[in-house]
């Protein structure tokens, strides 16, 4: 009996398979779906290509924006991973493109007393830029950002190139339906999905000049301290002594962290899983306060009078279909607290100045919203610029704002914050 009964079920789960199998087929059969994906090629470079002597160019051109930062009546532009295009801003009305900082690998920057910290792919350079003709390295801190991997033979990985090929796959391929996958030694990427190709010792806070830079900044200056972030870790340097930093403390954080806010005494860090929230009483080695979770999106954060504004969006290796604003009460810096939550087009970087926000729409421009009732922002959007596309603004007083985006440089007179009225515009090239 027991023979038979094995037989039976046998006979019964094949009959299923089999019916499995036929649907499935037919399922393929009628199936005329196909995904677009976009072709990448991965980059490799040897040490000896990138640490080099930093040096200063006749300006040129921008071909691509990247994150911004304000100094010296100058304003510094990164183009991506090649260098810093400086523009003299001393008339906003008619910035003058003046020099190209050469620095392969180059993303994030922040500037004290003319000393420049910046990243050169995985190493973080010290350069003293007092003559911006001539700039000197004073000293090289290797294998600090840690997002690049090293592959022997082919050096660091340090992103993708595209090739200009297109892929349609088919929904019968078992890789119809992912964001992205491996190739023929190509990675290719679901069309819909963006991909980014993944600053003299002694000087006291009354004497210090420190620039200033965008939400979307991975460094931060702080009292003697210079705070960086690579994809998991907070990194401490003592910068009393510019010419040679030290790094005082490496504290995890989480992976995909991706912005660095200091706000009192403490540092807020966005990440694409949520805001985390480090206590710097102690500078050497900061310590985890609290945090506040979100779904996966990516996130710059600014932070004014105890009030948190972060950013959500899609479209990005974040993967989500978020695209909102999210205010938080930091008040008990221990336990944040959602005010609320707004829903926006595609919001990017942001500041704050008095009492109004200035969020970044990326292709839908530039949003102004009085913060007087923070549980109505969206009734009380104020102005709204359109027509260009804005990643990430600096407010640098309370009549003047710079907003970067895809097109270039623009700068607003925001003395009537209801009506901007444009300054000037930086173009990248056509």
């Amino acid at each position: 009996m027991k023979n038979i009964s094995n037989l039976k079920h046998l006979l019964f789960f094949t009959t299923l398979l089999v019916f499995g199998l036929s649907i499935t087929s037919c399922l393929e059969d009628d199936c005329n779906e196909t995904q677009r994906f976009i072709e990448f090629e991965q980059i490799y470079v040897q040490a000896e290509e990138f640490r080099i002597p930093v040096t200063t160019e006749s300006p040129r051109e921008m071909e691509e924006t990247g994150k911004f930062y304000f100094y010296n009546n100058n304003i510094l532009i990164n183009e991506r991973n090649k260098g810093i295009h400086v523009i003299d801003n001393t008339d906003p009305k008619s910035p003058q493109n003046i020099a190209f900082i050469n620095i392969p690998g180059n993303l994030d920057i922040a500037i004290r007393d003319n000393i420049l910290y910046a990243d050169n792919y995985v190493d973080l350079l010290s350069i003293d830029i007092n003559d911006i003709n001539n700039p000197t390295i004073l000293c090289r801190d290797e294998e600090v950002f840690t997002n690049y991997g090293f592959s022997d033979g082919l050096g660091y990985f340090v992103g993708y190139s595209e090739t200009g090929r297109t892929i349609e796959v088919e929904c019968g391929d078992p890789n119809f339906g992912s964001d992205n996958f491996q190739r023929g030694g190509f990675e290719l990427w679901d069309s819909n999905i963006s991909v980014d190709n993944g600053v003299p010792t002694g000087a006291n806070e009354n004497t210090r000049r420190d620039g200033q830079g965008g939400s979307f900044a991975r460094f931060s200056l702080v009292g003697e301290y210079l705070y960086v972030i690579n994809q998991s870790d907070l990194i401490s340097y003592n910068i009393e002594s510019p010419e040679k930093p030290e790094k005082t403390n490496t504290t995890s954080v989480a992976w995909n962290i991706e912005t660095l806010f200091p706000y009192e005494n403490h540092l807020f860090i966005g990440s694409q899983t949520g805001l985390f929230i480090y206590s710097i009483s102690n500078p050497d080695s900061p310590e985890y306060t609290s945090d506040f979770r979100h779904a996966d999106a990516c996130d710059p954060v600014f932070v004014k009078d105890d009030i948190a504004y972060v950013t959500l969006r899609n479209g990005t290796f974040c993967q989500n279909f978020i695209n909102q604003l999210d205010v938080l009460d930091v008040s008990d810096i221990t336990n944040p607290k959602l005010i609320e939550s707004y829903d926006m087009d595609h919001p990017h970087g942001l500041s704050i100045r008095d009492n109004n926000l200035y969020l970044c729409e990326g292709e839908h421009g530039l949003k102004v919203f009085s913060l007087e009732d923070l549980n109505k922002i969206d009734e009380n959007r104020i102005d709204h610029v359109k027509d260009f596309d804005a990643f990430d603004a600096i407010s640098l007083s309370s009549d003047h704002l710079l907003v970067v985006g895809a097109g270039g440089l623009h700068q607003f007179d925001t003395s009537d914050p209801s009506d901007l009225e444009d300054l000037s515009y930086f173009p990248t090239k056509k």
